[in-house]
C-alpha cells in the first residue's frame, strides 16, 4: 500500500484539529496478546492492574525499566481516529499502528494534560505524562512522512501520535461508547 505524503498529511490537519474536545467517540478496540499480533474487540475489560484484559502491556515489559517490568504509565495506548484513518487508509489497517484505544477524541496536550481523567464505558482512565511517539515499526506500516509529521511541531502539540494512559477504575468498554473527560 502507497503511504501518504507530507502534502497529503499537512493538508488534513484542518480535519484532525475538528475532533471534538469534550466527548468524543471509542472507535475501535485492539488487544495485543503477543508481540505482533492484533485482535479487534467489539469490547474489553479495563483492570487498574492488568490494564486492557488479554493484552500483553504487563508481561511484554519496557526495555527502559532497571528490571524490565512494565511502565505504570504505559499501560494504555490511545491514537486519535482520525490520525490513523489517515495514515492507514483503510480501517482494517488500524491495529497496525500498536494502540489499543482509537478514538474520535482531541489528544492535544491543550486539551488532555497529564492528569486529565476520561470515562470510557464503565472505566475511568487517566492520562499520564509519557510520550507517544512510535517506533520503527510505525515507519514501515505507515511511511517515513508520516512518522515525520505526527512528531513534527505541530504534531508533538496535537499528540498525533498518540498518548499513553493509565486505568484508574476498572471497568468494561465497548466500540461506539462514549469517551469524556471526567
Amino acid at each position: 500500500m502507497e503511504h501518504r505524503t507530507m502534502e497529503e498529511l499537512e493538508a488534513s490537519l484542518a480535519t484532525l484539529r475538528a475532533s471534538p474536545s469534550d466527548q468524543g467517540v471509542v472507535r475501535l478496540i485492539v488487544c495485543r496478546p503477543r508481540v505482533d499480533e492484533r485482535e479487534v474487540l467489539e469490547e474489553a475489560d479495563l483492570d487498574a492492574a492488568e490494564g486492557l484484559i488479554g493484552d500483553n502491556w504487563k508481561a511484554r515489559g519496557y526495555r527502559k525499566s532497571p528490571d524490565g517490568s512494565a511502565h505504570p504509565d504505559m499501560q494504555l495506548n490511545i491514537m486519535n481516529a482520525r490520525v490513523a484513518e489517515l495514515v492507514a487508509r483503510s480501517q482494517d489497517r488500524w491495529a497496525l499502528a500498536g494502540d489499543q484505544l482509537y478514538v474520535d477524541l482531541d489528544l492535544s496536550e491543550a486539551n488532555l494534560p497529564a492528569g486529565t481523567r476520561l470515562a470510557l464505558g464503565s472505566a475511568v482512565i487517566e492520562v499520564t505524562a509519557e510520550p507517544h511517539t512510535g517506533c520503527s515499526k510505525f515507519v514501515a506500516r505507515f511511511g517515513n512522512d508520516a512518522m515525520k509529521f505526527v512528531n513534527s511541531p505541530v504534531g508533538r502539540e496535537l499528540n498525533l501520535r498518540g498518548i499513553n494512559a493509565k486505568v484508574i477504575e476498572s471497568g468494561t468498554v465497548r466500540r461506539g461508547d462514549t469517551i469524556s473527560k471526567v
